[in-house]
């Protein structure tokens, strides 16, 4: 069976990293446009740098949740395809082989003049996270975070449709469903697709396609969901 899993940030919550919507999350100590937004760069790259080198750290402080490594254990039955709206390495530390993500990746910077020109986009070591001003990509430009910020196009969102449009499931984990373009992907299954929700809040599903919601957080959700599955084969 071809199993997508869309996640997003209620996923690596989990793991200890802070979401952005949430109250006390990421938002409540800065100020989205000063450091998600083509602008907020353009005004001050070097507050930018410093808010993604943080992030980077923390990130090295964390692990992958149970939720994680079940999506990963997918795999040993299934066709697995991870759609996630996260900038994290989590999913690919807990195992997952084939990991879309549509926001950009944390542990990587570009071009600030291409960004999404492959040639600029570099991995950074685990020993060096810290960017600064001046350090430059091959084209000569100033590095910049490899992240899709508010208002940028998301170049991965054709790719997963088409993985979404081919699926046999579609697994929703964490998600609000209201970023777009991610939240059009539930739209993107053929007719009859099953449909999974893993969420313990409601979740406004603005859709007339039915949805199975299992109200429990990212971990407890995958546990219920593989015994669904396994009573259903």
């Amino acid at each position: 069976m071809r199993i997508v899993v869309l996640s997003g940030a209620g996923m690596s919550a989990e793991s200890g990293i802070s979401t952005f919507r949430d109250n006390g999350g990421l938002w409540d100590q800065y100020n989205v446009e000063d450091v998600a937004t083509p602008e907020g760069w353009a005004r001050d790259p070097k507050l930018v740098t410093e808010f993604y080198n943080i992030r980077r750290k923390q990130l090295l402080d964390v692990k992958p949740c149970l939720g994680h490594e079940l999506v990963a254990k997918l795999e040993e039955e299934h066709a697995v395809t991870v759609v996630t709206q996260n900038v994290d390495d989590l999913h690919e530390r807990a195992g997952s082989s084939y990991v879309i993500h549509l926001h950009g990746e944390l542990m990587k910077v570009t071009s600030s003049r291409s960004p999404n020109d492959p040639r600029y986009i570099k991995t950074l070591d685990k020993e060096h996270l810290e960017v600064k001003i001046g350090d430059l990509a091959d084209d000569g430009s100033q590095v910049r975070p490899f992240i899709v910020w508010f208002g940028e196009a998301v170049p991965e969102i054709e790719k997963a449709a088409e993985e979404c449009a081919k699926a046999d499931m579609l697994i929703v984990i964490g998600t609000s469903l209201n970023v777009y373009p991610a939240a059009g992907l539930t739209r993107c299954v053929r007719p009859g697709t099953p449909i999974y929700l893993i969420d313990p809040k409601p979740v406004a599903w603005n859709s007339d396609v039915p949805v199975h919601h299992i109200m429990k957080g990212a971990s407890e959700g995958m546990k219920e969901l593989l015994t669904i599955l396994k009573t259903e084969n």
